[in-house]
């Protein structure tokens, strides 16, 4: 184990990537880089880090912010519960915390948005809790390094691979080993074709010994994806539209639309199109999220459905001011609206 920390940690400081949240102990600032990372990239979460960072420097700065400001900030990042479970934490966090903290993994566990994943990553690199953090990433080095061949999505899997990352973890220094072996995992052990041959670990590696790289790790479930068809019904008079808020308990909560219909298919039938007068122009989009894949048609209408109470006449000019998911962004920039 103490050869595996050390190459690690030897790698990481000769190869890691400079990032902001690598400079700061601060654990709403470490916080804040996290929650915008999970599920994201790394090149397309830092710019939205930057302003979130700047627009609220502190927790106290966010837990005073409203909702549709963030989700406004947060456009285009995708799944936006995250940003709606980032405010309601930080102002659980000022007014039953006194804007501090839980410097433990355990109390950090309690905060709504946050999981074992982030509460180890806060754990180490604020208060240097020797908690390993075990993403993605994790699972596919150790599970290479070490032959793993339960699948990770098990419960044997899963046990397993905890115990080695409890094994590997440098009681010295967490924060660095965490940072480390999530970092090799990104930039040097990627999931697919990964350069081998110069691997620091090759000489040690069991899947590379075993010529088993790109069979681990292996998963035994398969995502399950859902067709959904949202029909758009887009109406302009004038220099205004018709836009709607999403309310349910659904995806894009809190977003902004045009009326929509939800479907069973692409098609149309003969008596929605008479009552809400639908053209014969439509536009259709297609919109792949985890466990759903968005059929979006937009249809020129002139008689949208009318429910006041989510519904509003919203000028052109005004649009940049309204959080909308990137589906209808897309379209929008394709009208030449925005």
């Amino acid at each position: 184990m103490l050869k595996f920390t050390l190459q690690i940690t030897n790698w990481y400081r000769q190869n890691k990537r400079d990032l902001p949240w690598r400079h700061t102990k601060d654990p709403y600032l470490i916080w804040l880089s996290e929650i915008i990372l999970q599920q994201t990239r790394v090149e397309q979460g830092l710019p939205y880090y930057n302003k979130f960072s700047s627009i609220y420097p502190t927790v106290e700065h966010l837990a005073q912010a409203n909702e549709e400001e963030v989700l406004l900030i947060w456009q285009g990042l995708g799944y936006y519960s995250r940003a709606r479970n980032m405010l309601t934490t930080a102002q659980f966090i000022l007014s039953d915390h006194s804007g501090n903290f839980p410097h433990s993994y355990q109390g950090l566990l309690k905060l709504k948005g946050i999981g074992p994943y982030t509460a180890a990553a806060i754990a180490s690199f604020a208060f240097d809790e020797e908690t390993p953090v075990i993403d993605g990433n994790v699972f596919r080095v150790l599970s290479r390094y070490y032959g793993v061949d339960s699948a990770i999505d098990s419960r044997e899997g899963k046990q397993q691979i905890t115990e080695l990352a409890n094994l590997s973890i440098d009681k010295k220094n967490p924060a660095l080993y965490n940072q480390s072996i999530m970092e090799f995992g990104a930039l040097q052990c990627k999931p697919k074709n990964p350069n081998c041959e110069i691997c620091p670990l090759n000489d040690s590696c069991l899947s590379y010994f075993q010529n088993k790289v790109q069979d681990r790790p292996l998963k035994i479930k398969k995502i399950k994806v859902t067709k959904r068809y949202f029909h758009y019904l887009v109406s302009k008079e004038n220099e205004y539209l018709t836009l709607e808020k999403r309310t349910a308990n659904d995806i894009w909560k809190g977003l902004y639309q045009f009326p929509l219909i939800e479907l069973e298919s692409t098609e149309l039938t003969d008596d929605l199109i008479t009552n809400f007068r639908i053209s014969d122009s439509s536009s259709i989009y297609n919109h792949k999220l985890t466990h759903q894949t968005i059929f979006a048609i937009f249809h020129e209408s002139s008689n949208p459905p009318n429910n006041s109470l989510n519904q509003s006449k919203v000028a052109i000019t005004d649009l940049e001011n309204f959080a909308f998911p990137r589906l209808i962004q897309r379209y929008l920039e394709n009208k030449e609206f925005i």
